[in-house]
Parts: C-alpha cells; structure tokens; sequence
C-alpha cells in the first residue's frame, strides 16, 4: 500500500493524535470516508458513461456498415 508498512502507519496516527486529539477523531473519520465514499461513486459514474458512450459509438458503426 504505497510503500507504507504498519510502523509509519502508526507514526502517523500518532502525529494525528497529537495534533488533532482524539476528540476530533470520529470527525476526521467520517469525513474521510465520506470523501472516499464520493470518490469511488463519482468514479463508477465516470466509468459507466465511457461505458456506455463506447456501445452507442460502436452500434453507430456497425449500423453505418451494414448500410455502406
């Protein structure tokens, strides 16, 4: 996982900690799985109109074959 291992892990949970305390935790949390959670939705929609594009395209020319 990008060259990270457990000790750099834990180095940086707790520079977190120290800077943020842990009341603010289950905050920046959330937030960052919010913002994972619309990562991956506005991704899967990207893909599904590539998706989609490249049938219609590919029905466009398989249609302007059969006619030519």
């Amino acid at each position: 996982m990008f060259g990270i291992g457990m000790p750099e892990l834990i180095v940086i949970l707790v520079i977190i900690l120290i800077i943020f305390g842990a009341g603010k935790l289950p905050e920046i949390g959330a937030g960052l799985g919010k913002g994972i959670r619309n990562f991956r939705k506005a991704s899967k929609e990207i893909q599904d109109e590539v998706e989609t594009t490249a049938k219609i395209d590919e029905s466009e020319t398989k249609a302007e074959a059969k006619k030519g």
